[in-house]
C-alpha cells in the first residue's frame, strides 16, 4: 500500500482511538496551499508544451462529465431524501476531491505511469459544472431565487479554483526553464507534503462517520455505488478521448471523487435548505477513504483492461 495512504489511516485510527493529535489550524491550510499549487504549476509546466486545440474538444467533453453526474445521482437520491438534500449530495458528487486527485497523481508517479499533462486542467473544469446544475436542480420549483452573483464570487474565487488555475498560468508562462530554481520545493517535496497533509484528512474524516447516522445505510451504500459507476464512466469517456491508461486512471478518479471543500461552500449560498451533513459526512466520512484505500487501485486494474496500451 502507498505511504501517503497509511499516513490517511493512521489519522483515522488515531481519531478513532481518541488521540488528541492534530495538526495546527495554519499549518493545515499552508500545506493545502502547497499541494494546490503544485499541482496547477506542473500541469502548466506541461501544458506550455502541449497542443491546445486538442485539448479544447476534451475540454468539452469533461465539462459535460461534470454536467450529467449530478443528474445521474439525482434521481437515485430522490429515493431517499427531499428535492434539496437530494440536489445537493448529487452537486457534492458530480464535483471534485483535489485531495483525491493528487493522491492518484501520486499512486501514479511512484509505479512510473505516465498520464496526459493537461490532466490539472480538468480538475478546474470539474469544479464547477455539478455545483450549477445542483443549484438549478434544487431552485426549480421552489421560492425564491439564486444569489447568482455571490454563488460564482464563492466558486471561481475559492482557494481550489485561484491556486489551481493561477499555477497553471504561472507554469504555462515560465516554463520549465523559469521554474527550475524551485522545482525542488514545488515538486520534489510534493508526495511527502501530501502524506502530512492526508495524516489531518484521516483525523477529520473519522470524525463526520458518526455523522453518516443520519442518513442510514441508503447513503453509505451510495457513498461507494456512486463513485463506482461514475468511475466506469470516467473511463469511458476517457476511452473515447483516446487518453493513456494513466489518464484515464485520473479521470476515472475524477468522476468518482467527490467535493467536500468547494461544494458545501457554495451550496450553503444557494440552496441552504440542504442538509450540509449529509454531503460532507457522504463524501468526506466514506467517499474519499474508500477511493483512496480501493478505488484509485481498483480504476488502475480497469484501465489496463479497458484502456489499449
Amino acid at each position: 500500500m502507498d505511504p501517503v495512504v497509511l499516513f490517511f489511516l493512521l489519522g483515522v485510527v488515531a481519531r478513532l482511538a481518541g488521540s488528541d493529535l492534530r495538526l495546527p489550524e495554519a499549518l493545515y491550510e499552508a500545506l493545502s496551499i502547497f499541494l494546490l499549487l503544485a499541482i496547477g504549476l506542473k500541469g502548466g509546466v506541461e501544458l506550455a508544451q502541449a497542443s491546445l486545440p486538442g485539448i479544447a474538444l476534451q475540454a468539452v467533453a469533461v465539462v459535460l462529465l461534470g454536467v450529467a453526474l449530478p443528474f445521474i445521482a439525482y434521481p437515485v437520491l430522490r429515493l431517499k431524501f427531499n428535492r434539496f438534500d437530494a440536489a445537493s449530495i448529487a452537486a457534492h458528487y458530480g464535483s471534485v476531491s483535489v485531495v483525491t486527485y493528487a493522491v492518484a497523481f501520486a499512486y501514479l508517479g511512484s509505479r512510473g505511469i505516465a498520464s496526459e499533462p493537461h490532466m490539472p486542467v480538468f480538475v478546474v473544469l470539474l469544479e464547477v459544472p455539478a455545483i450549477i446544475v445542483g443549484v438549478m436542480i434544487a431552485r426549480a420549483g421552489a421560492r425564491g431565487g439564486v444569489e447568482w452573483g455571490a454563488l460564482a464570487r464563492e466558486v471561481v474565487l475559492g482557494k481550489s479554483i485561484v491556486l489551481l488555475l493561477g499555477g497553471l498560468v504561472i507554469g504555462w508562462i515560465a516554463g520549465p526553464a523559469g521554474l527550475a530554481p524551485i522545482g525542488g520545493l514545488y515538486f520534489d517535496l510534493f508526495k511527502g507534503v501530501l502524506a502530512l497533509f492526508l495524516l489531518e484528512m484521516g483525523l477529520v474524516a473519522a470524525s463526520r462517520v458518526r455523522e453518516l447516522a443520519k442518513g442510514g445505510f441508503f447513503l453509505a451504500g451510495f457513498a461507494i455505488a456512486m463513485p463506482l459507476a461514475s468511475a466506469c464512466i470516467g473511463l469511458a469517456l476517457a476511452r473515447a478521448m483516446d487518453l493513456s491508461q494513466g489518464g484515464a486512471v485520473l479521470l476515472a478518479t475524477l468522476a468518482a471523487s467527490a467535493s467536500y471543500i468547494a461544494a458545501p461552500a457554495a451550496l450553503r449560498i444557494a440552496v441552504p435548505e440542504a442538509n450540509p451533513t449529509l454531503s460532507i459526512a457522504a463524501s468526506l466520512g466514506i467517499t474519499f477513504p474508500f477511493n483512496l484505500t480501493v478505488g484509485i487501485p481498483l480504476y488502475h486494474r480497469l484501465a489496463t483492461w479497458w484502456i489499449p496500451t
